[in-house]
């Protein structure tokens, strides 16, 4: 396949991975020729080998029914990021990450290293409050400029807090899951399949829906 990243591109990102902190890794699940699988390996791959700190690993997902299990993979192409330690925490990315979504994919990466935004300590106390399990699915489409601000709130408090599992899922590779969610507008935020958002909301406003849940 033809390298997806320019020359200029990948500088970019190398030097913006720079600031990694610790190891991160990327976990992908394909089957067969599913749509976009060959060009979210192949992003992915490029974008690993811009970092010592990142790896890759590539699972067929009907080969490996534990991990699909321990990483609840319910469609493909699907990818989680591990922390230096090896631990899942809760940041998952269905479909391919490209387009706008670069954003989003290269702020989790930073963010899993140890790289720290800001969350204020108030946003804080009411976040470490949520013990109740809680999915965010996060529908996103390339060509949208508000999205990544929603896929990258959704991951920071899956990062911060342990009940908290967040996904973004990419419109055009899984319409079938986007018509069943109703999706008219992106980005659209779906919590524990009950609360719905729409657009690029503060966190705040994340953290007030879980709060109702």
């Amino acid at each position: 396949m033809e390298k997806l990243f320019s020359a200029d591109l990948s500088n970019q990102i190398r030097n913006l991975l720079l600031n990694m902190k610790k190891p991160v890794s990327l976990i992908l699940f394909l089957e067969g020729n599913c749509p976009t699988c060959p060009e979210t390996a192949e992003l992915l791959k490029e974008t690993a080998e811009l970092s010592e700190k990142l790896t890759l690993t590539v699972y067929e997902r009907l080969e490996h029914p534990d991990l699909v299990q321990k990483y609840d993979i319910q469609r493909v192409p699907s990818f989680v990021l591990l922390d230096d330690l090896g631990v899942y925490r809760g940041v998952k990315f269905s479909g391919i990450p490209a387009g706008h979504e670069i954003n989003s994919f290269l702020s989790a990466i930073l963010e899993m290293s140890g790289w720290e935004a800001g969350l204020d300590s108030a946003m804080r106390s009411r976040l470490s409050a949520i013990d109740k399990p809680v999915n965010i699915k996060v529908f996103v489409s390339l060509s949208c400029p508000h999205c990544p601000g929603a896929v990258q709130t959704a991951h920071r408090l899956a990062m911060r807090n342990g009940h908290i599992k967040s996904e973004m899922i990419e419109t055009q590779t899984f319409p079938a899951l986007s018509a069943q969610y109703k999706v008219t507008g992106v980005p659209k935020i779906v919590i524990n399949d009950s609360i719905e958002l729409l657009g690029d909301q503060p966190v705040e406003a994340f953290i007030t829906a879980l709060e109702r849940l």
